[in-house]
């Protein structure tokens, strides 16, 4: 899977589970901020499985209209509804063989989970209009960036469709979690942008890398590549200063320096301290675990095991 760069432990890790995976036809939930490259590992697990040579067909959930939505996975006839003038083939059909990446899977309409989930577990495709059901050899991958469970607890998810999506969950660490891949993937971006605008590539010295790893990234990998597109126009052949960096790189309030924290002469109590913090996140995000966890720079399987161990309610 060499083109998903990184070294960094948390990343590796995913990486090693998806090669596993990819050998299968089991169903697999990529979960994941914006921009972490979910699709990207999406289309790997694809390139690296039996299914290679059948279709990778992307959906993005949250981009399709209600009433459109079952039309969109499963195909209608012609006349099965107003508006219906041919035949259509969904996208599940159209990646017969193949793979169908469901992209921000937790914005699929309630009123198609249920069609979905008897896809899932029988593999029978109904179209829109049609009396008989089809049997489709379509693996399943979705995608995202929400906490399914939280909207299984909140009624916005059906529970067994997520029990049956998350029977291989891989979640893909944020930019921020793994800085120590960010010089490797900077190099790497700026090399394919520069063949691909037939620029000379800016060389980054000292004091802007450190500028850049005190950077938060909110916008993650894709941040990243968007970034080093803009240096690159910019900067193209010159060394790239910190003064050269946009704005939102100059803010003390958007870095992550240690340098506004100080230890008092008393000491801490550094398990009290943890406790208090992870209530705070929890505070803030409403008890969602994920959105906590990212809060605290853990994952979301160490946030749980720290919960646990200081008997935390919640």
């Amino acid at each position: 899977m060499s083109n998903l760069l990184g070294n960094s432990g948390e990343f590796c890790t995913v990486i090693r589970a998806a090669r596993l995976v990819a050998m299968t036809d089991v169903t697999v939930l990529i979960e994941g901020e914006s921009g972490t490259g979910k699709e990207l590992l999406a289309q790997t697990i694809h390139q690296h499985s039996p299914r290679a040579q059948g279709a990778f067909i992307t959906i993005n959930c949250a981009a399709l209209p209600e009433n459109l939505a079952e039309s969109e996975l499963f195909g209608h006839r012609k006349g099965a509804f107003t508006g219906a003038v041919a035949d259509q083939q969904g996208r599940i059909q159209a990646a017969n063989g193949g793979t169908l990446f469901l992209d921000e899977i937790g914005e699929l309409p309630l009123s198609i989970q249920a069609k979905l989930l008897r896809f899932l577990e029988m593999g029978e495709c109904q179209v829109i209009g049609q009396s008989r059901v089809e049997l489709v050899d379509t693996r399943i991958i979705a995608a995202t960036n929400r906490d399914l469970y939280a909207q299984t607890q909140q009624g916005k998810f059906r529970q067994d469709l997520y029990y049956r999506l998350n029977i291989v969950p891989l979640e893909l660490p944020p930019l921020r979690k793994r800085l120590n891949d960010l010089e490797m993937l900077l190099q790497a971006f700026t090399k394919e942008l520069a063949e691909r605008h037939k620029l000379s590539p800016p060389h980054y010295n000292k004091a802007t890398l450190k500028r850049l790893h005190r950077y938060k990234w909110p916008g993650n990998i894709r941040e990243l590549r968007n970034f080093s597109e803009r240096m690159l126009i910019f900067f193209s052949g010159k060394t790239i200063e910190p003064t050269h960096l946009p704005r939102q790189f100059q803010s003390e309030k958007t870095a992550m320096s240690a340098e506004g924290f100080s230890l008092p002469e008393t000491g801490i109590n550094l398990e009290a301290l943890e406790i208090q913090m992870i209530r705070q996140a929890l505070d803030k995000t409403y008890g969602n675990r994920s959105q906590a966890a990212r809060l605290l720079g853990l994952t979301r399987d160490t946030l749980l095991y720290r919960i646990k161990k200081h008997a935390i309610e919640i």
